[in-house]
């Protein structure tokens, strides 16, 4: 990957630290600051953002992005210059925003890394410069810390006198606008010898108030470990009469503070403010000071001196700040790339890091997010889980165990997802909703730690269902079922049902099989990945997931055939109701029938009305191998053979919706052109689309979907708003889900065609990817992908997306052939000669079988994609027996478990 852009934010060492000049010229933009501990940060060049540990405890106001550039409070850091007035070392005065187009504007610049912040900002008039270092401590405390050393620039003595100003908000998001002033009169307020400390009374909740235990504060230090002198603990106060945050009386006109040191003052009812007033200086020219600012979320009242004695030093800060990048630079280096292009190799870096982001912040608490309330959704759970599997695969194995807790007995699945594993909470909002795409991730997860890890005893472990109020996916309602009883599968004798991960894996397939439209395509019901098509429940159906459980179901089938093989078992055991989706072995339905297919929908329903007989079927494991298979292909004939579309050019590609009027989606209008990315991904993805469709599709995508400008649309432009489809398309065209450069789908669609050995054309859609992210001029973000490229290049919702765990798992397992076979290592790589560095080498470093690997591919001849294979493989120095399979070079996970554990262990490819 060359990129072509450096006119913004540059790399500055093999690490992946960044930094930018000017970053307050480029709006939006904004930082992560989180540790494992619940601490959620966000900063921007500015210091405004976000410090929470969840929805309802906000120490900092929340915001979303235009409150980046429109609020006045942040983590302010003010300094009177004595004869020169009032000036903001975050750059956040009244005046320096007046000045900001003008010749005395400050010159700043960030520098930023895994996963600390700084800015330094100098002011020519004033003669001083200020560095602001931010991160968030690893471990459990909710703990923010800020360090600013002040620089005498000039050449004669400065006298200043530092304010902190940080505004305690201490509460809820939902008390925001609802109810904010009520809630300030909770605040009780308390000064100690280094700052001020909220513990509101009460938790304001309308459905009944709580008593209180969370308590909020901000406190400070001098370097050398001097407390403040003072504080303002009151906002109003501290802004006077008049004033405002980003112009308060008590800097402007150099007040003393409102509580002196050691008053010890309770205040109570007001806004509150972590304003903390240090000893005024005299600095002589070239001469620092610094200051370190504590801001912290503790479950009751602080143990300030303990706090202090811990973070309240800059030697402290100094020592926490390293630990700290030495944690995150651990973390992302679990994967590293090394190619002919050092600064792809550090973006992926950054990429890396997303997906553990998106496991600490969810989908919330960055100023863009999609669900503002905290948690992930269903989906959030599984494709999260991919990444996982190659940076902490530890961690995987309960994880998609207490996942599967979820699934109802419906084939749908719970829809609030709980804080801890295996959590699910009943929809107390009486939401009927199912998205039809949700069955078909968890196999596609499981089959990836399968293959990566050779556990197939996994599929026989046993797990209960999750039940609540709804049944039959949402149409109907089980007036029986009491809360109290809680959210478990019971038989119809009240006892607890489990089942075998199998079995839940083939509900969720089996049951969309016979769950069709009009067309005899899966129905779209509440909508599928693309949330935003969510307006045809009733008569709209989902072609390119029908594609994909397609898929599911003969991978399934060859995975049966796979567990008879390698364990011997012979049969398996479900719930007797499940039988009746298995068909083949009993009633055959009509697969060219719609009615026939409902028909049998339905006595399923009312053989499992939100509870089972506990009676369990063993079947042999060939027969429901066959059933699979027999369902898969129909699915494959009957997408090929109907909703295959061609423009009057004769150009072909796959329907992928019907919307809700059962009108087909794709194809060519009068407005023109309608086609979508998503159409088309699924089929390429797994085995719907043949051979022969393959280079139509690639062939229909280029001319229809790729612009220029923003890349791969995840839409043409279909016009008009499309109520019978969905609210996608009342948003602006190149917009989120209406014609946007959306990165999960642009990447799915890389991975796709490295899968089906369009190796040249998948690495052009990762490229352009690549190209568009670190076009700074145009994209205005840091380091990583984002959630979509808008109309104007924008990069949009940086961060929090599951782009990052598909780009990664694309990048080890296509483009380094860094695979899993059931527990075996497969190497099959897929890298181009522009890949390669000037020694004609490039390697991976991951973990597999609970080893660290070195994969090093050396092409001497720096020959491309299609032009080598493997010649030899040498692990350790010693030459390895090569097992040539239909795909690659097979390394038997024996070989590799009997290497030492704790050492990185290098494996010499020769590709020739």
């Amino acid at each position: 990957m060359e990129q072509k852009n450096r006119q913004g934010w540059e790399f500055t060492g093999s690490a992946g630290d960044f930094r930018l000049r000017q970053p307050d010229r480029s709006s939006y933009l904004y930082f992560p600051l989180v540790n494992e501990g619940g601490m959620m940060s966000s900063v921007s060049p500015k210091l405004h953002g976000m410090a929470t540990s969840g929805h309802n405890t906000f120490l900092t106001p929340p915001l979303s992005v235009e409150d980046l550039h429109n609020s006045r409070a942040s983590r302010n850091f003010w300094v009177y210059a004595h004869g020169k007035g009032a000036w903001s070392a975050a750059g956040n005065s009244a005046r320096q925003n007046a000045e900001f187009y003008g010749d005395e504007a400050d010159e700043a610049e960030l520098e930023a890394g895994f996963l600390w912040h700084r800015v330094t900002r100098s002011s020519k008039k004033l003669g001083v410069t200020a560095q602001i270092t931010s991160f968030v401590p690893n471990g459990n405390n909710k703990v923010e810390l800020m360090k600013v050393v002040l620089t005498n620039a000039g050449d004669k003595q400065l006298t200043l006198t530092p304010t902190a100003a940080i505004p305690l908000y201490a509460r809820s998001a939902d008390d925001l606008r609802d109810h904010r002033h009520v809630t300030s009169l909770l605040h009780r307020i308390y000064t100690s010898d280094y700052g001020i400390e909220v513990q509101p009374a009460l938790s304001f909740d309308e459905h009944g108030h709580r008593v209180n235990h969370t308590s909020y504060g901000v406190f400070g230090v001098e370097g050398s470990g001097k407390a403040p002198v003072g504080f303002f603990p009151v906002q109003e106060d501290f802004i006077g009469e008049g004033g405002s945050l980003d112009w308060p009386e008590a800097v402007v006109i150099n007040r003393n503070p409102d509580v002196s040191a050691g008053e010890g003052v309770h205040r109570e009812g007001y806004e509150a403010l972590g304003g903390l007033r240090f000893a005024t200086v005299a600095l002589m020219p070239g001469e620092s000071v610094s200051y370190v600012v504590v801001m912290a979320i503790e479950d009751d009242r602080m143990d300030i001196p303990a706090l202090m004695e811990k973070y309240g030093s800059s030697s402290s800060f100094d020592l926490l700040l390293e630990e700290n990048k030495t944690f995150w630079s651990d973390k992302v280096n679990t994967v590293e790339f090394n190619t002919g292009d050092p600064d792809a190799d550090r973006w992926m870096k950054w990429v890396t890091l997303q997906p553990v982001l998106r496991r600490l912040y969810g989908n919330s608490f960055l100023p863009y997010h999609d669900y503002g309330r905290g948690g992930r959704g269903w989906r959030d759970l599984w494709q999260d889980c991919l990444a996982l599997l190659i940076m902490e695969p530890a961690e995987v194995r309960s994880l998609l165990f207490n996942n599967y807790a979820g699934v109802r007995i419906d084939g749908s699945n719970a829809t609030i997802i709980g804080q801890h594993p295996g959590e699910f909470i009943a929809d107390r909002n009486n939401i009927p909703r199912v998205w039809m795409d949700h069955g078909a991730w968890p196999f596609l997860t499981t089959m990836l730690y399968l293959n990566q890890s050779g556990d197939l005893d996994f599929l026989n472990q046993k797990q209960s269902y999750f039940r609540d109020t709804f049944m039959s996916r949402c149409r109907k309602r089980d007036h029986t079922w009491d809360p109290a009883a809680g959210s478990d599968l019971r038989t119809a004798a009240g006892d607890l049902y489990k089942g075998s991960i199998l079995e839940h894996i083939l509900l969720q397939n089996l049951v969309p099989f016979f769950n069709v439209g009009e067309h005899n395509n899966i129905k779209l019901e509440g909508a599928d990945w693309n949330d935003g098509l969510d307006m045809g429940a009733e008569r709209g159906e989902s072609v390119t997931f029908t594609a994909f459980y397609g898929s599911n179901l003969l991978d399934i089938s060859l995975l049966l055939r796979s567990l008879k093989e390698r364990t011997g078992q012979k049969v398996i055991q479900v719930a007797e109701e499940i039988t009746i989706l298995m068909d083949s072995f009993m009633d055959k339905a009509d697969y060219d029938s719609v009615p026939s297919k409902l028909a049998l929908l339905d006595r399923f329903y009312a053989a499992a009305p939100n509870k089972v007989s506990g009676v369990k079927a063993t079947l042999d494991i060939d027969q429901v191998a066959d059933d699979l298979a027999q369902k898969a292909e129909w699915i494959f004939s009957h997408l090929r053979r109907n909703e295959w579309v061609k423009s009057g050019e004769g150009h072909g590609w796959f329907n992928g919706y019907y919307n809700n009027d059962s009108e087909r989606v794709e194809g060519e209008f009068a407005e023109g052109v309608r086609m979508t990315l998503t159409g088309q991904v699924f089929p390429l993805l797994g085995h719907a689309a043949s051979e022969e469709q393959v280079p139509q599709i690639i062939a229909s995508v280029e001319r229809n979907l790729l612009d220029e400008k923003i890349g791969y649309r995840l839409n043409s432009r279909f016009g008009g708003i499309q109520q019978n489809l969905g609210r996608a398309f009342g948003f602006a065209f190149g917009h989120k889900e209406n014609g946007a450069m959306f990165s999960h789908m642009t990447v799915m669609y890389g991975n796709a065609l490295y899968k089906r050995g369009y190796v040249a054309e998948g690495r052009k859609v990762l490229e352009s990817l690549y190209q568009l992210s670190t076009d700074f001029e145009t994209s205005r973000m840091y380091p990583g992908i984002p959630e979509y490229i808008n109309e104007q290049g924008r990069g949009m919702y940086p961060y929090l997306t599951g782009s990052a765990s598909w780009l990664l798992l694309t990048m080890v397992t296509e483009v380094f052939g860094i695979k899993g076979k059931l527990g075996d290592l497969l190497l099959e790589p897929k890298l181009v000669r522009e890949q390669f560095d000037a020694e004609g080498n490039a390697s991976i470093k991951t973990i597999f079988a609970d080893r660290e690997l070195k994969v090093l591919y050396k092409n001497g001849e720096r020959s491309n994609y299609g032009e080598y294979q493997i010649s030899s493989v040498i692990m350790n120095g010693s030459p390895v027996t090569l097992q040539r399979g239909s795909e690659g070079v097979i390394i038997p996970r024996a070989e590799l478990t009997s290497l030492q554990a704790g050492n990185c262990h290098v494996i010499e490819v020769e590709l020739a």
